[in-house]
């Protein structure tokens, strides 16, 4: 079965190929991705009329070239997959309608994937794929959450932030000091060459005694530390940086570490912008390998938003018999939707 999927949700344009037709875990069979950075950049952030335009734009020379990558045909098809929430609401129609429009022309079933699910699923996709029940950490752009994951469709929820998730307190945090958009992975860059030590930032609820998360107060005291500064700031930005890094990552790697804890399970996947973050990566890995705890990943090219996430989660649940695409062509978007909402029959 050759599962198309699109990514829409945000600033990032994602189209993929997956065949789910064989034995054992789906193949990716080709993907193709273009980011909307550069356009945004000069407004420091996510514009979502230009998003939605843009995605207008891009989506169908992407699926021509996936479709090329593959050595397939568009009529080879046989389920489209599209992200129904949550994101923007403009940006998440153009997938929704685009993906209903070719599966009506073609005559072929379509499925509404959940954005978040798709980076839950996304590490199926790499070389060491994960095996169920697992802890999930997932850190992607607004959303920080702790899940256990039984199998597909079976989330339980075990923490979330309260306020700014991970990603956003580095872009926010990044834009204090200067460094424009997207400031997440320029706060890291510019974090290798500071001392982390330099200043002693807070870590929100990092002995709260539950598994939730809260950054805005960190975010807070990057802005006093920096209005401290003052003319001094300049020199000091890296140490700041570095600094501003490692209090994310404490938080992270002890939260989850806490999770492995009160469900007893022995294996966490990591799935999400963030979980790019080269010091998240190493401090976790160093902190499981001495507990005997398997770490799992997506491919790095697949942690920001992919079509492949999206053809993988659509392949998924129907190969888990949890949710069966549809040749009903109406639609709607959810851009508010909690992971843990979704039943196993969707």
């Amino acid at each position: 079965m050759l599962v198309l999927g699109i990514e829409s949700s945000c600033d990032e344009t994602g189209v993929a190929l997956v065949d789910a037709g064989g034995p054992g875990i789906p193949r990716l069979l080709g993907h193709a991705l273009h980011s909307q950075v550069r356009m945004h950049e000069a407004y420091g952030g996510v514009v979502p009329e230009l998003a939605s335009r843009d995605h207008i734009r891009r989506v169908l020379p992407l699926t021509r070239e996936v479709l090329q990558q593959a050595g397939r045909a568009l009529d080879e098809v046989e389920t489209v997959a599209y992200t129904r929430g949550p994101g923007l609401a403009g940006a998440l129609l153009v997938g929704a309608g685009v993906a209903c429009a070719l599966g009506a022309a073609l005559g072929k079933p379509v499925l509404g994937v959940h954005h978040l699910e798709g980076h839950l699923l996304s590490p199926f996709l790499s070389v060491d794929p994960p095996q169920f029940p697992f802890v999930a950490l997932l850190v992607s752009g607004g959303h920080t959450q702790l899940m256990r994951v039984d199998g597909v469709g079976q989330y339980e929820l075990l923490g979330e932030t309260i306020d700014d998730a991970a990603g956003e307190a580095f872009d926010k945090s990044a834009k204090l000091l200067g460094l424009g958009y997207p400031g997440g992975p320029a706060l890291s860059r510019l974090a290798e060459q500071g001392d982390a030590k330099a200043f002693a930032l807070p870590r929100p609820l990092l002995h709260s005694g539950n598994l939730d998360f809260s950054f805005a107060g960190l975010k807070t005291a990057v802005l006093t530390q920096a209005r401290k500064l003052g003319d001094e700031l300049a020199p000091r930005k890296a140490d700041l940086a570095a600094a501003t890094e490692a209090a994310i990552v404490e938080v992270l790697v002890k939260k989850s570490l806490a999770a492995l804890k009160e469900t007893g399970l022995d294996r966490v996947v990591v799935a999400g912008g963030v979980g790019a973050n080269r010091l998240l990566r190493a401090q976790l890995d160093a902190a499981c390998a001495k507990r005997g705890v398997r770490v799992h990943y997506p491919e790095l090219a697949l942690c920001t938003d992919n079509g492949a996430m999206i053809a993988m989660a659509a392949a998924m649940r129907i190969g888990a018999r949890v949710q069966a695409a549809s040749r009903s062509y109406a639609f709607d978007v959810k851009p508010r939707w909690p992971l843990d909402e979704i039943s196993a029959a969707a």
